[in-house]
């Protein structure tokens, strides 16, 4: 029986119990809950098109209770890897049989490669937000002020980066400050240089409070969103617009055809801003170089974006 030619836009772990595949294969997908919003399908179809490798890339919604089959299940069905978004990042290390180093220091997983029914986590979120800052702003992390908002997944990727970039100071600033301050703890190591910013410290936590983040743009250069807000219709942005100043860049990791509430917020404040699509397609890339080790198509990816 000739297999369908049709992707379905969404498959469920329903469907991967009762697997049937279509032509070229699904090898690759992308997990999370709610996913159906997801660009990684036209991005890596793209990519596996233009470099003749036969197979296909699809949305998987999968709930938190159902990750552990569906990893087995990928395993038996021959899969080469998959990508993890909200909120798998974290829940997926308990299922994996080894992890690249950044993983570990992250505690966040977004790439996981299957090899000879192993799975082996990977972290492109950092790599890929680095990337994203430079085309957007031209400027490298190395040297700015950042505020991050968020302490989850992203969040720990994307602060990883910018201690690892040398940047001058990093804030965080969460819904739950005690996470905010495990995170800040987590990378002191890096910011033990000789202090030479006066009265502002180069690493602290702080809380989701408006005082704390009118003080805080005075004194950063980029702010970033690495939190869900956003991500539904009627969302806040998470930092109001009377807050921003036009001195500072806006990063907001939340890609969407509209503009977010906080580039919104930035661009009322006069301040420069940048949705996640950038910051998609550059970890996206990197994605693709970990299962086929080779260079990915960037542009050619970054066309099937727009």
């Amino acid at each position: 029986m000739k297999k369908s030619k049709t992707l379905k836009s969404l498959y469920t772990i329903t469907d991967l119990k009762d697997w049937r595949d279509v032509d070229p294969p699904i090898r690759l997908g992308v997990f999370g809950d709610p996913v159906e919003h997801s660009l990684s399908p036209q991005m890596q179809n793209a990519a596996l098109k233009q470099c003749k490798i036969d197979m296909q890339y699809a949305r998987f919604h999968i709930l938190p209770n159902e990750l552990r089959s569906a990893f087995d299940l990928i395993r038996k069905l021959n899969f080469v890897g998959v990508n993890l978004t909200i909120p798998h990042k974290i829940a997926a290390l308990e299922f994996l049989d080894a992890t690249e180093e950044n993983v570990k220091r992250i505690g966040a997983v977004n790439v996981i490669k299957v090899e000879s029914g192993k799975l082996r986590g990977f972290n492109t979120d950092g790599r890929g937000f680095a990337r994203a800052v430079r085309e957007e702003f031209s400027v490298d992390l190395r040297d700015m002020r950042i505020l991050v908002l968020g302490a989850g997944g992203a969040a720990r990727a994307i602060a990883l980066q910018c201690a690892q970039e040398n940047c001058e100071r990093l804030v965080i600033a969460n819904g739950t400050f005690e996470k905010g301050q495990q995170l800040a703890d987590s990378l002191r190591k890096f910011f033990e240089g000789p202090k030479v910013l006066g009265p502002v410290a180069r690493l602290q936590a702080i809380p989701w409070e408006e005082r704390a983040f009118q003080f805080q743009i005075a004194n950063v250069d980029l702010v970033v969103n690495a939190t869900p807000v956003g991500l539904n219709r009627g969302d806040p942005s998470p930092i109001p617009a009377r807050l921003l100043a036009p001195h500072v860049m806006v990063y907001d990791t939340i890609y969407s055809d509209k503009r977010t509430p906080l580039v919104s917020a930035a661009i009322e404040a006069g301040a420069r801003a940048a949705n996640g699509l950038s910051m998609l397609l550059h970890q996206g890339a990197l994605a693709f170089e970990i299962w086929f080790q080779r260079e990915a198509p960037l542009e050619v990816m970054r066309k099937a974006l727009l």
